[in-house]
């Protein structure tokens, strides 16, 4: 996994040659999330409510560059650090 971004102890990465559907991972504390890039949705796992919201609200400030490390990722490129949540 490699980390695109951090904000309030979240840790958002992203890994080259996933299966799709797009998505990005999301760790915070002991939970582990992913989380679909085109419609925002939980795909699997659970985050406590508040840090949920907080990556919504990233994600979806984020989708276009989210999308571009998507599609890096998809050719074995790295993908790119976005900015945080500020």
């Amino acid at each position: 996994m490699i980390e695109v971004s951090r904000f309030y102890g979240i840790v958002v990465e992203m890994e080259k040659g996933d299966t799709p559907p797009a998505h990005f991972h999301v760790r915070y504390g002991g939970a582990v999330v992913l989380i679909g890039i085109e419609r925002l949705t939980v795909l699997k796992g659970r985050l406590p409510a508040r840090a949920l919201g907080l990556v919504m609200e990233w994600a979806s400030l984020r989708r276009e560059e989210l999308r571009r490390n998507w599609k890096r990722g998809q050719q074995l490129e790295e993908p790119g650090s976005i900015p945080p949540l500020e």
